[in-house]
């Protein structure tokens, strides 16, 4: 199977890097701090979601802010601690794009998604953070901001997700999708194509954009 695409959006966590060790510690904590029970924390959807919108769920809406600011903070100091990693295949695929034909597109905020990003040594050109938008994934909003800020039209558009709240996302912007089985198993995984992550895939940069095929 070949995908044809003028621009590639990558979700980041999950999809390019696994941070799961470290949410996992910070929200635990986080959690702690505000009295959150385990069973009221248990309920939450935690991956593929902007903190704010988790924080809504669990808190009076006046103790919000000061609740992300906390969780902001737990999280950017937690990543020099090694919760933080490539996932396979990320490096090679990312280094055989030019820079202006991808974007980062998370549902974290800037600071958070720079400092993971930094540390594995991913410097993205164009990037889409929580802090750009006002609805978040499942919401088309963030992968019709990177392909407005790439300058390409949304129907070709090819989407790279693990969660489905960004596959939804992508699905509901009118992109091409690509599920990575990091995090969610195949059949939880709503896409145009499925697989284990990026060191499947193959990417040929042509005159008309860039061709995504799966390995032999």
């Amino acid at each position: 199977m070949t995908i044809h695409a003028r621009a590639l959006l990558f979700d980041n966590d999950g999809t390019l890097v696994s941070s799961l060790a470290s949410v996992d510690r910070c929200w635990t904590r986080w959690a702690e701090e505000y009295g959150i029970t385990a069973e009221e924390f248990g309920r939450i959807e935690l991956h593929g979601r902007p903190a704010v919108e988790i924080a809504a769920d669990l808190l009076p809406a006046d103790i919000v802010p000061e609740a992300l600011a906390r969780i902001e903070t737990l999280e950017v100091e937690d990543v020099p601690n090694g919760g933080v990693h490539l996932l396979p295949g990320t490096k090679a695929f990312l280094d055989s794009l030019p820079a202006d034909r991808w974007a980062v597109v998370t549902s974290a905020t800037r600071r958070l998604a720079e400092a993971r990003l930094d540390a594995v040594g991913i410097l993205p050109k164009t990037m889409v953070t929580a802090d750009d938008i006002t609805r978040g994934k499942p919401d088309p909003e963030p992968y019709l901001l990177a392909a407005r800020e790439l300058g390409v039209d949304p129907a070709h558009c090819v989407v790279f997700e693990d969660a489905p709240a960004g596959l939804a996302a992508g699905r509901a912007a009118g992109m091409t999708t690509v599920a990575l089985t990091t995090t969610h198993q195949a059949h939880e995984l709503d896409a145009d194509l499925v697989v284990r992550d990026l060191s499947a895939l193959s990417a040929l940069v042509t005159a008309g954009g860039v061709e995504i095929s799966v390995r032999g």
